[in-house]
């Protein structure tokens, strides 16, 4: 079986290269409580202190959007055509 969106990588990646890498195609989901979510979306208003939330971000750390929960991130990161990965 293979996979159509592996990448195939000569060397090791520059530092440039690793922020660019999946940019368009991936995403993640980064749980934070709402005072870390004020600072990545200072557009937000009227978020209660200490509220569990999930963030979707782009590849390169910009953010998308903000959820209550990890299945709402990560169906509009399906609707948007965007993989979703795990950080460890």
């Amino acid at each position: 079986m293979t996979n159509d969106h592996e990448i195939q990588v000569a060397g090791p990646l520059t530092p440039d290269q690793f922020v660019h890498l999946g940019e368009g195609a991936i995403a993640y989901v980064r749980p934070m409580k709402s005072e870390e979510a004020l600072a990545l979306f200072p557009q937000i208003e009227g978020l209660q202190p200490g509220m569990q939330l999930f963030a979707l971000v782009r590849a390169n750390g910009e953010p998308i959007m903000l959820a209550d929960s990890k299945a709402a991130a990560v169906a509009n990161a399906w609707e948007n055509q965007l993989a979703t990965v795990s950080l460890h």
